[in-house]
């Protein structure tokens, strides 16, 4: 299939969601009617490097729905309304126009159920399937939004959902371990936390991030950013149903999963501790605020732990 029928086909398979979309796909550029504050991100996957598509248990839908979800994460993450994602696909030759079609497919499915509009892009070739999303958020105003350096003494430290069912997929679907399919579900199709991110800003919110690159790094970036130590117990962590069996099969802490693996896409949010809970948004306190230097400590059973997370390496 050509470019220029690929560009139909994904004409035929896009919805705008939005009275602020005034033209996207099928002009040079889109237009868009603006809030006061727009909140930016880019996020991008490349085959070989955030996802594999050799390996049997992963499709190129699964590829365009984590690139969504990524970029989505960082719009989560600031409690910004979601609104419009750029996407730029580069292909590489042979890849059949069919596995093109099922990634933005896919990319489609989840803009729908989280209210976006995938208002254009560029399709281009490439050495790998390389997904480049860039997406739009919106807010009324700039004090709506939260960032990573508003953390203080006093503060608690809570995370959405439940963690290290991403780690533990990988390992499933790679063959190290056995475990149930949600787990790598999980790791495959995960889901930006866009409501919970808004109802946690909404609740006063002082400093937020996605964990994208697991707690123990993640936790650390608040840290810096704030300007406060943070205090970490491993042994509080919401690990998803599952996490402890693959962790035991791989001769690893839970924690580790939990606090190391990365791509579980939750929230981590610091507090007033006396601040009401929001509604309907599972929330469990893993640690605590303190004032000293601008660093992350982890502690289980008592003990100072040296957790990870993962961290790029480009050279």
């Amino acid at each position: 299939m050509s470019e220029l029928s690929l560009i139909a086909a994904f004409e035929e398979l896009l919805r705008p969601r939005s009275q602020r979309i005034v033209r996207w796909v099928g002009d040079d550029a889109a237009v868009v009617r603006a809030r006061p504050v727009a909140v930016t991100s880019v996020d991008a996957m490349v085959d070989g490097v955030h996802f594999r598509l050799d390996h049997p248990g992963v499709t190129a839908a699964d590829a365009g729905h984590r690139a969504l979800a990524a970029a989505l994460s960082d719009l989560a993450a600031m409690g910004a309304d979601t609104g419009e994602a750029y996407v730029a696909i580069g292909v590489p030759e042979g890849m059949p126009a069919d596995d093109v079609l099922d990634c933005v497919r896919a990319m489609e499915g989840l803009a729908e159920e989280t209210g976006t509009t995938i208002a254009g892009g560029d399709l281009v070739r490439a050495p790998a399937l390389t997904l480049a999303v860039t997406v739009t958020g919106w807010a009324d105003r700039e004090d709506d939004l939260v960032g990573r350096d508003g953390a203080l003494p006093g503060d608690v430290v809570v995370v959405t959902g439940a963690l290290g069912a991403a780690a533990a997929g990988l390992a499933i679907l790679d063959g190290r371990a056995a475990g149930p399919d949600a787990l790598v579900g999980a790791y495959l199709r995960p889901r930006p936390r866009l409501g919970e991110g808004r109802a946690l800003a909404v609740a006063g919110a002082h400093a937020m991030i996605d964990l994208s690159d697991g707690l123990a790094t993640d936790a650390r970036h608040l840290a810096a950013r704030s300007g406060a130590r943070i205090e970490i117990d491993l042994d509080a962590l919401p690990l998803a149903p599952g996490v402890r069996e693959v962790a035991a099969q791989l001769g690893v802490e839970p924690w580790e999963l939990g606090a190391g693996g990365g791509e579980d896409f939750e929230l981590c949010a610091c507090l007033a501790a006396g601040a009401a809970a929001p509604r309907g948004v599972e929330l469990t306190r893993v640690g605590t605020v303190v004032a000293g230097a601008a660093e992350a400590a982890f502690s289980a059973g008592g003990e100072p732990r040296a957790a990870r997370g993962y961290e790029h390496r480009l050279g």
